[in-house]
């Protein structure tokens, strides 16, 4: 069940953002007059589709692509018809390409505005303090010497201003030695850690885990009784440290009556509180929440703008430190196994957090495209951009050569992706037994 929950997934998401990118090439080559010849969902053989006004509508075998091809797109074929594609302005070809890109973020901020609108959970790594809420034993981290409370305010000299930057800091340091500075208690200190390689991904990790922060509490409830407050970190539960909400409802639910102690970061300030769980209808609650955030419309399209941006810049960020040799190609290259395997996970925890994984491969998908690869629209943007330059048109036989060299390197990508896919996801492939995920709640214990 959990592989074709994966596949139902997987087409779902990759066929919108596929529709949507090909929409874009569809739509503005339409405005300027170029004759379009079909519009297919996938490759391959057609296994469904329509005629009408000349184009050629088709849902075809392969559901891991889709392109649009125009009328004397091969500059071998030209002809004198002004509705070919290579007979129309080069600043016309140049938007024609670089609408289906744009058009991934215009889904990408249709999608997370829709999230922001309706309500989430505000988990997302760019929302949390860069402040240790857990140390594994054992780990870098606490090889290093941090603890729960610390507060990171730079690495190898660069501000810190959230968990996501910390997070990314790591990753992309792979047994590499870091130097963080950090607050404790009001105090600065500084460290070097060590983050270790994470197999499957060829991606640093440190063993430390963000702040579990109280985003609401129930009126009336055990908490509020005990004194704890929105914005308070909730560190450990008699003496157990916690990574997660989840690790907290662990620590409850079968726990009813008893007196718990808990490790509460309140500003700076490490303290202890009593509480007593109630019994409910699912186990044990202390009734409290994690940060839930609603946007109106307009707050919702300035979130979403910023998020895109910062996860724009978040990934030519890992591409620079691919091409540094910090990270390997494998930490950032997924396949469609990857991809299906993650939309799936993200459709079985809720149907926001699907749109949420949608957004962030169209994101992908607006950068990878714009890279200049010969065969990609960001590759055949530069040809016209050097034709422009020239004020002529490179030879028809030399522009076959480039798109051939184009093609072999996205069959090698292809390739890798697939091995990094099989490498990755093989052995779990190989095991029986099904997952679940679960809904996000506003309270979760």
């Amino acid at each position: 069940m959990q592989i074709l929950s994966n596949t139902l997934a997987f087409i779902v998401a990759l066929g919108v953002i596929v529709f949507v990118h090909e929409l874009g090439h569809y739509l503005v080559a339409k405005a300027f007059g170029v004759r379009v010849l079909t519009f297919s969902l996938g490759f391959g053989r057609r296994l469904w589709g329509f005629q009408r006004g000349g184009t050629e509508y088709r849902v075809s075998w392969v559901p891991l692509g889709g392109y649009v091809s125009f009328a004397g797109q091969d500059p071998a074929e030209r002809s004198t018809d002004p509705q070919e594609f290579q007979n129309r302005p080069r600043w016309q070809r140049v938007l024609i390409l670089l609408a289906g890109p744009l058009m991934n973020v215009v889904l990408s901020l249709v999608l997370v505005t829709v999230v922001f609108m309706t309500g989430y959970a505000a988990r997302d790594a760019g929302d949390l303090p860069a402040v240790i809420g857990m140390v594994e034993p054992d780990s870098p981290g606490a090889t290093a010497g941090l603890e729960a409370g610390d507060r990171i305010v730079r690495i190898e000299g660069d501000a810190i201003d959230s968990w996501q930057d910390l997070i990314l800091a790591i990753l992309t340091s792979p047994e590499r030695p870091l130097l963080l500075e950090y607050e404790r208690a009001g105090e600065a200190a500084e460290t070097e850690v060590l983050p270790a390689k994470i197999p499957r991904d060829e991606v640093g990790e440190a063993g430390i885990h963000p702040l579990i922060l109280v985003g609401e509490v129930v009126a009336g409830s055990a908490a509020e009784e005990a004194g704890i407050r929105v914005d308070d970190a909730i560190l450990a539960v008699d003496g157990q440290a916690l990574a997660t909400f989840a690790d907290l409802r662990e620590q409850v639910m079968d726990r009813p009556g008893e007196t718990l102690t808990l490790r509460i970061l309140r500003g700076d300030v490490i303290q202890s509180l009593s509480v007593v769980p109630r019994a409910g209808p699912q186990g044990a609650l202390i009734g409290v929440g994690q940060p839930y955030k609603r946007y109106a419309l307009g707050e919702a399209v300035v979130a979403s703008a910023r998020f895109n941006a910062d996860l724009t810049l978040q990934i030519l960020f890992l591409v620079e430190k691919i091409l540094e040799r910090r990270i390997s190609l494998k930490a950032s290259l997924g396949g469609p196994i990857e991809i299906a395997k993650v939309s799936g996970e993200a459709a079985r925890r809720s149907f926001r957090d699907l749109m949420l994984f949608m957004s962030f491969v169209s994101i992908n998908l607006f950068v990878f495209n714009l890279f200049p690869i010969p065969i990609l629209d960001g590759g055949q943007i530069a040809i016209l951009l050097v034709e422009s330059t020239l004020r002529r048109d490179l030879s028809a036989a030399l522009k076959e050569r480039i798109t051939q060299v184009g093609l072999v390197m996205i069959v090698m990508l292809m390739a890798m992706a697939l091995y990094f896919d099989l490498s990755k996801n093989l052995p779990s492939l190989l095991q029986s037994g099904d997952g679940s995920g679960s809904t996000d709640t506003r309270i979760t214990d």
